[in-house]
């Protein structure tokens, strides 16, 4: 009988340390997503309104979008990793900014001033 329970605890240990390193790897497999959507909003500087049209580009990538009528943008499918958003708009002056893009942080927020 006493072998029997230590068959069966034995077996049953086995099962829970199993169970615990699968736990552990799919954490650590979606700690660093394959991809990201990197999104974000674009407003005049002055009025604080939301600008509708401006061209934003990913530097360094074919990847390019405009806003919308929220002033709103998205790219989706952005790998993970250091990137610089360059924005285009008409009688606004260009504006860069920097970005480390991974599923922690992926919004961006930009005032945009006047070309004058």
């Amino acid at each position: 009988m006493k072998k029997i329970l230590i068959g069966f605890l034995s077996l049953l240990l086995t099962v829970a340390v199993t169970a615990k390193e699968n736990e552990v790897k799919k954490e650590s497999a979606t700690d660093t997503p394959a991809s990201v959507a990197l999104v974000g909003s674009i407003t005049d500087a002055n009025s604080g309104e939301s600008l509708v049209g401006v061209e934003v580009k990913i530097e360094g990538t074919d990847l390019k979008t405009y806003t919308d009528f929220d002033g709103t943008f998205t790219f989706n499918n952005v790998k993970p990793g250091e990137y610089k958003v360059v924005t285009n708009y008409i009688s606004y002056k260009p504006a860069t900014e920097k970005l480390e893009a991974s599923a922690k942080c992926n919004e961006l927020k930009l005032k945009l001033q006047p070309s004058n």
